[in-house]
């Protein structure tokens, strides 16, 4: 049993298997997401201003996942949805899923079936992953000026498979980029980044467990960080760290994954967002399920910087400031390691200006 909340002297359990034995994550969707009416077919986004579609609800691999075209930071599993609307922790979602299907854990009493009538689900058809094509042009000086600010190079970027593009095909549709836009390139498809776009920021056809900048990774080595993107990925490659990023900072990495780092690396640390301007803070908030999961150390960047990822704080102050905040993160995390972890990480902190 999970524990829910704790209200004056009264304990509510919520087991997650046994709720979700009496209702789907679709049937979850349906209720909570009003817009939702088929999975795969976009929708304008009930989560932020949206003027045209930007959102899908459809299955990567087994699971529903509610994914934001416009924002990359909004790719939900229906209970990381919930969270995210009412903002509540994981145990809080639970209990609003029960009261809102009237399943009775929360009152102390499991009913054999839910007081809300069930909209039936559908059967799904897993759909074939969109066609993704680019048309890439020379390097010029607004690609020069966007990635400087990071501390990127062109060196970096053509090292993690970046370039920039013209255009870009989705299955027969063609966009133009009207603003810089580049091409990620992964084993499983490509990825397009729009930074300076409000709408459609990104456009994937990525699988949701191809790993970013695992291709780029040494063999073996001290420490790694688990980080937040491939532009954060490239931040740390400056700063002299290995790291990798998940597709979203809302999924859990697989068990073998973590397990096959930690085989080739002394460390594995999770260095995701700080939220800091968000309440229900989802960066450390999933920072910590992966920690709690993993047994493995979390830092973060510290909130009076104001800047929430490696990327920002080396855009809002240097590439020197940022080798300094992660030494003294490191120097908090390290409490209670032994000196021998210590000192071999203390031998990698140079930067190659």
């Amino acid at each position: 049993m999970i524990q829910s909340r704790q209200d004056n002297s009264i304990r509510i359990f919520i087991d997650k298997d046994v709720l979700f034995s009496k209702i789907s994550p679709y049937q979850v969707f349906k209720h909570f997401c009003p817009p939702f009416e088929k999975a795969g077919k976009k929708f304008k986004s009930d989560l932020r201003r949206d003027s045209t579609p930007t959102v899908s609800i459809a299955f990567i691999k087994d699971t529903l996942i509610y994914k934001d075209f416009g924002n990359d930071e909004h790719v939900f599993d229906c209970i990381g949805y919930v969270q995210h609307k009412y903002n509540v922790d994981f145990y809080g979602a639970l209990m609003q899923i029960d009261l809102a299907f009237g399943i009775g854990m929360s009152e102390g009493k499991l009913r054999d079936e839910p007081l809300l009538k069930l909209i039936p689900e559908p059967i799904f058809v897993a759909k074939q992953s969109a066609n993704i094509s680019v048309k890439t042009r020379p390097w010029d000086y607004r690609d020069k000026q966007y990635w400087r600010q990071f501390g990127v190079t062109k060196k970096i970027l053509r090292k993690f498979d970046v370039l920039p593009i013209n255009y870009y095909w989705i299955n027969e549709e063609r966009f133009s980029c009207n603003s810089v836009s580049y091409r990620y390139r992964f084993d499983c498809g490509y990825k397009i980044y729009r930074p300076l776009e409000k709408d459609f920021k990104w456009s994937s056809n990525v699988d949701s467990q191809c790993l970013q900048g695992y291709n780029q990774l040494p063999k073996t080595g001290g420490e790694i960080f688990l980080t937040s993107s491939l532009k954060d990925v490239m931040c740390l490659e400056v700063l002299g760290y290995a790291s990798f990023a998940l597709q979203s900072e809302m999924l859990m990495p697989k068990a073998k994954t973590i397990e096959e780092i930690k085989g080739r690396f002394e460390k594995v640390t999770v260095f995701y967002d700080n939220d800091y301007n968000n309440s229900n803070n989802p960066g450390q908030t999933m920072a910590k399920k992966i920690c709690r999961k993993f047994n493995i150390k979390n830092v973060c960047i510290p909130s009076s910087y104001k800047s929430k990822d490696i990327s920002d704080l080396v855009k809002n102050y240097s590439l020197k400031e940022a080798q300094n905040v992660i030494k003294n993160m490191e120097r908090t995390s390290q409490e209670g390691l032994k000196d021998k972890v210590e000192a071999d990480r203390s031998g990698r902190d140079q930067i190659p200006f």
